[in-house]
């Protein structure tokens, strides 16, 4: 089984990156032959700047090492040193209807937030289904945001193969309902473009400073706590025991609990999460050109896949 995924380098790694993301990735990498990158491209739409695209592609790669990614068990490597991606990009949009395209809610809702409406933003689809089926990917993880992306690869899947023949592989997605929205500090999803977010590798004082600043409502100590909506429990979930889970969401419940207290829990169990991953990547840092070294050696790796099926798909349209 080949399982495929990919990650926008559009600023720093946060919560909702690695939980919504990265651990799913990290853990299907023992399932099957893993395909990740880094999706340089796809952030074109919202980088603008040379230098910080290049800087942020270089601390994705860090940081996802950092936690876990293993380049023996799977292909790590940036979208744009796989040129092939492009050109079955126009293959496939040569075949997409506009219609298909202006139904999906991902463009409505970026504009809608005041994104510039340009055609790499509208066309975002059919470079991903370029993305999933250059590699002859068997499973996507994605979140339910982007479910209706992989439907619409397998749809193009579908008009490709009855115009030209069997040519590509048709691809399944794999849904983490359980982690797919990451709550942010203030209630709603974490994402960059709600600046509420919690890095990765926050600094210990800036960590205390946002998770102590979570809003909550003014229930006194002794009184229960609401637990429908709680970011406090809601974050909590994701990096306490089971066992310490149940005691937070018992004393919500009761009552006789601050805030404060419940806070503090957070953020030793928040720094305590993710203190090994900060170990290793203070070793990855101090060992200068081994990221360049696993990202060239997954493009090689990349590439080498992608001409198999591009030579079918060249082969089925008659460009060979």
């Amino acid at each position: 089984m080949r399982i495929l995924s990919g990650i926008q380098p559009s600023g720093t790694l946060h919560l909702g990156n690695y939980f919504g993301m990265m651990k799913p990735a990290i853990e299907l990498q023992d399932c099957g032959e893993a395909f990740y990158f880094i999706a340089d491209l796809h952030a074109l739409t919202t980088v603008r700047e040379p230098a910080a695209l290049r800087t942020y592609s270089h601390e994705l790669a860090i940081d996802f090492l950092a936690c876990g990614l293993d380049p023996a068990k799977a292909c790590f490597f940036r979208q744009s040193d796989v040129r092939e991606v492009t050109n079955l990009s126009w293959i496939l949009s040569t075949l997409t209807p506009m219609g298909l395209l202006e139904r999906c809610h991902s463009y409505k809702d970026k504009t809608a937030r005041g994104l510039a409406a340009t055609h790499g933003l509208f066309a975002y689809p059919v470079l991903m289904a370029a993305d999933i089926l250059l590699y002859d990917s068997d499973l996507v993880p994605v979140g339910r945001d982007q479910k209706q992306h992989l439907e619409v690869a397998r749809d193009l899947v579908i008009k490709f193969n009855e115009a030209y023949g069997e040519a590509l592989k048709m691809p399944e997605a794999s849904i983490r309902e359980e982690t797919a929205v990451v709550p942010g500090l203030d209630g709603e999803k974490m994402s960059k473009s709600y600046r509420n977010t919690i890095g990765l590798f926050e600094e210990e004082k800036a960590l205390k400073k946002k998770i102590m600043g979570i809003p909550t409502d003014s229930s006194p100590v002794e009184a229960p706590k609401p637990v429908e909506g709680s970011t406090i429990l809601g974050l909590y979930k994701l990096v306490a025991s089971p066992t310490d889970y149940a005691r937070m969401e018992s004393e919500f419940l009761s009552g006789g609990v601050g805030y404060g207290d419940f806070k503090k829990r957070l953020l030793g169990a928040t720094w305590e999460y993710f203190a090994p991953f900060r170990k290793r990547r203070a070793e990855i840092v101090a060992d200068a050109g081994w990221v360049d070294r696993v990202l060239s050696a997954g493009a090689e790796r990349a590439n080498a896949t992608a001409a198999g099926v591009m030579h079918r798909v060249r082969k089925a349209v008659g460009l060979e």
